[in-house]
């Protein structure tokens, strides 16, 4: 597909109601979408369209209703194993998000491979969610957590990784495929193989990822791959666990309940298959349905076409920025995502993001869930940080960089 970059805003801005609104009398402009991106009309109405039209709980009826419900459902599945290039349909299992997503593994996988003295590795970039479900189980089971080095600049430390993977021998290997604090896009196949070949199992969160570059989890050959929707278009609350067939048939069950079973007694039970086996109680229907509705959106927008985009608003987020005196962006790695971290001397993010919002800017100030990388960095009180999505114009950016001029020169 021709790269259309420049006008691609022009093309799709009217597909997303909210964008319309005004915020304090201003114009919204919004620049938090590494929080959660908005979401176009097809996914709203087609949420909408299920709920009014064929609502009814899938897998378990005979009747018309329950035959529509499951065939969407079972066909944003299939959009989902299309989109990631999966091997099966059933290796893609719905879960409630990514952080959801990487609990099951930690806790299917890691209690039933875990034992003490064992290692996880993960990097000091990584979102909360890939770290507190590894510490919790690494707790239960006596293993430790051991983090990856991040450099100045933002890129991990692929010295250090290759040397942790060499020292502690992992069992379990987990890394972000972006970095929603600093943008930076990581060597996901490259790591994946270093880790195969030290012994290790893998999985990436692709949270960032799946809303900004083209994701093939055969050719990355991890064998867990996580990510949310409504990072990419999509409804909260939902989200998939993509993992190699060979490794989810071998896992237990996390939740027990309805669907995950094939037969009950009192004297035990006997679990479902894939991907049900993973899927107790009645899963978020018109969520999954909304999803496949957003990657089909962004399938015809053309993924190419949002990276490139938001390939050419970071450097013009970068030369804009640096303009202002007293400012510091964090994360200048080669490759990134549509994520601009920054600090400005002597004033709080928080300050700064107030300002902000009067002007009908919305940021995100704080730690983003990475305290972690926020100690290592020095950074006590966290970054400002602006994130873009296929929507997002120069214009935008240019009208942010003067509100945050504007509100640096009233703070001082």
């Amino acid at each position: 597909m021709m790269m259309v970059s420049l006008n691609l805003p022009e093309r799709i801005r009217q597909d997303f109601p909210i964008l319309q609104r005004k915020v304090h009398g201003k114009d919204l402009v919004y620049l938090d979408n590494a929080a959660s991106a908005q979401k176009p009309l097809a996914v709203i109405e087609g949420q909408r369209e299920y709920l009014a039209n064929y609502h009814a709980n899938i897998h378990r009826g005979a009747h018309h209703l329950a035959q529509l419900a499951t065939e969407a459902f079972e066909g944003a599945r299939g959009k989902i194993a299309a989109h990631i290039g999966a091997a099966h349909t059933e290796e893609v299992i719905f879960t409630g998000g990514s952080t959801d997503a990487i609990n099951l593994v930690a806790q299917a996988w890691g209690r039933a491979n875990l034992t003490s003295g064992d290692t996880v590795l993960v990097t000091r970039m990584e979102h909360h969610a890939n770290i507190v479900p590894w510490q919790m189980v690494c707790a239960e089971k006596g293993a430790k957590l051991v983090p990856v080095n991040v450099l100045e600049d933002g890129t991990l430390d692929l010295d250090d990784y290759a040397s942790c993977l060499e020292r502690h021998q992992p069992k379990m290997v987990g890394f972000v495929h972006a970095s929603n604090t600093l943008g930076t896009i990581n060597p996901v196949a490259e790591m994946c193989a270093q880790a195969k070949a030290a012994g290790a199992l893998t999985l990436v969160d692709g949270s960032q990822a799946l809303p900004h570059l083209n994701i093939d989890v055969q050719a990355i050959d991890c064998d867990f791959y996580v990510a949310t929707a409504h990072k990419a278009y999509g409804p909260t609350g939902l989200g998939f666990l993509y993992g190699k067939k060979s490794q989810l048939e071998s896992m237990p069950p996390w939740r027990g309940g309805g669907e995950m079973i094939e037969s009950v007694s009192f004297e035990g039970t006997t679990f479902n298959g894939l991907p049900h086996k993973f899927e107790a109680g009645t899963p978020h229907i018109s969520g999954g349905i909304a999803f496949g509705i957003a990657l089909d959106w962004m399938n015809g927008v053309g993924t190419d076409n949002i990276s490139h985009h938001e390939t050419h608003l970071v450097k013009h987020a970068h030369a804009a920025l640096g303009t202002l005196k007293g400012l510091r962006i964090i994360g200048t790695a080669p490759n990134k995502v549509g994520v601009v971290s920054l600090v400005v001397d002597g004033l709080h993010p928080y300050d700064l993001g107030t300002l902000l919002d009067g002007q009908g800017m919305a940021v995100r100030t704080g730690h983003h869930c990475t305290e972690p990388l926020m100690q290592h960095l020095g950074l006590e009180s966290g970054t400002l940080r602006m994130s873009f999505a296929a929507y997002t114009t120069r214009e935008e950016i240019d009208r942010a960089v003067i509100a945050l001029d504007r509100a640096i020169k009233m703070l001082r």
